[in-house]
């Protein structure tokens, strides 16, 4: 199956049942449409059907994408979860934006690994709690964990990089750190 044509429902599947600790891995258009999921993933996102039972799966997949994994962010920077819910399982969901290497105006795609995550797993919702992170603030560290700059995380907020900056500070003070680094230490150690 080719990047620009086939869809997910041209991908075969295996017939024998993923594993317990397998990761989903999903590929996204900069519409967020699949472009390849693995069996994992589809069973994750279809829950309590089984992917096969869709007779559209692009277009099923693609709306559980935007119900359950997006928070909203811009057109160019969408903001995915950083956990979600699938039946009684709590699973960690990494994102990735993947650039195009075509041309220059193309927007690229998007890598998302679903991974089930345990009881002591990191918990984005745990350090907002935990340090009463505002919403905005909760947006502003969970760019910082995907790596953005804060131009980066400006555009994508839709803000500027000095707004982005006197959120760095506020989430600073409330962590009780002094640096970028110590932000990101502090979510993953703080949470234990």
């Amino acid at each position: 199956m080719g990047i620009h044509g086939g869809g997910v429902t041209a991908m075969k599947y295996t017939s024998s049942k993923a594993s317990a600790n397998s990761e989903g891995f999903l590929l996204l258009d900069s519409s967020l449409s699949p472009l390849f999921a693995n069996r994992v993933a589809a069973e994750i996102l279809s829950y309590p059907h089984q992917p096969e039972t869709h007779k559209n799966l692009d277009d099923y997949l693609a709306a559980r994408v935007r119900a359950n994994l997006m928070t909203g962010g811009s057109s160019h920077f969408p903001t995915m979860v950083s956990e979600f819910r699938s039946g009684r399982r709590l699973y960690q969901c990494r994102s990735y934006r993947v650039n195009a290497l075509a041309e220059e105006g193309s927007q690229g795609c998007f890598a998302i690994i679903l991974e089930r995550g345990s009881n002591g797993s990191f918990s984005i919702a745990r350090v907002t709690e935990r340090f009463r992170l505002t919403t905005r603030e909760q947006e502003v560290l969970q760019y910082l964990l995907n790596g953005l700059t804060t131009k980066q995380i400006a555009s994508g907020m839709e803000i500027s990089p000095n707004t982005v900056k006197a959120f760095l500070r506020m989430i600073m003070v409330k962590m009780g750190v002094s640096t970028r680094s110590g932000i990101v230490g502090k979510a993953f150690t703080g949470t234990l």
